[in-house]
């Protein structure tokens, strides 16, 4: 995902498999015309409906602006039952490479989200940053993002804890900053709640007299 990311693909397949190359596709269609925002922000529903003559129909809704797309997938663009049970004896076969495979996407979605998190502190932060605390941290970057052009696993999660070691003491100063900021404001706040307490107010009255009966 990317920052104002105006579509989405949905790929639809069937298969015991973690990787989809590695299922049959069945379909795909794109959700498009949505909003750009940051990444992480926009929410898409897919789901996922099966009648009972074996039609699949998929949709996907833009939470945003309810705009949605759909697709229709006939019984017959499925598998037989003898490739459904060599699909499942495959996924057996292939049970720990395909763990090793989710734990590296695992990995890597992980390192790819700091990457991101991280360049956009350096953004927020502009002159807060010294020069060392940028050229330390992009240094991380780079190192990182050469990590994940390979499948190396270890290798990915040490520069990952690289970037996060470069990181740690301008997130640290940032933190503070915005500590000691909402302190402040806070002071200014019970200051003037307490001067209020102090004010004379002026009210006014009137003696009634009792006349004697």
């Amino acid at each position: 995902a990317d920052d104002n990311q105006t579509a989405v693909t949905i790929h639809v397949v069937q298969g015991e498999r973690k990787q989809a190359a590695q299922n049959k596709s069945l379909g795909r269609f794109d959700l498009t015309d949505i909003p750009p925002a940051p990444r992480g922000m926009p929410q898409v529903e897919v789901a996922f409906d099966l009648d009972a003559n074996g039609i699949l129909n998929v949709s996907a809704k833009d939470k945003a602006t309810n705009k949605e797309q759909s697709i229709v997938i006939k019984a017959s663009s499925g598998l037989s039952d003898e490739e459904i049970d060599q699909m499942v004896k495959d996924a057996e076969t292939h049970s720990a490479d395909d763990k090793k495979f989710e734990e590296l996407i695992n990995v890597r979605n992980t390192a790819d989200g700091l990457i991101h998190a991280t360049k956009k502190t350096l953004e927020e932060a502009g002159d807060k940053a010294s020069d060392e605390e940028k050229d330390t941290i992009n240094n991380a970057i780079a190192d990182l993002e050469e990590a994940l052009k390979g499948d190396d696993k270890a290798g990915i999660e040490t520069k990952t804890k690289d970037l996060t070691d470069a990181s740690a003491s301008l997130a640290q100063k940032l933190y503070a900053e915005q500590q000691a900021q909402a302190g402040a404001a806070e002071a200014d706040t019970n200051s003037g709640d307490q001067g209020a307490g102090d004010e004379a107010v002026d009210a006014e009255f009137e003696e009634v007299k009792e006349e004697n009966k």
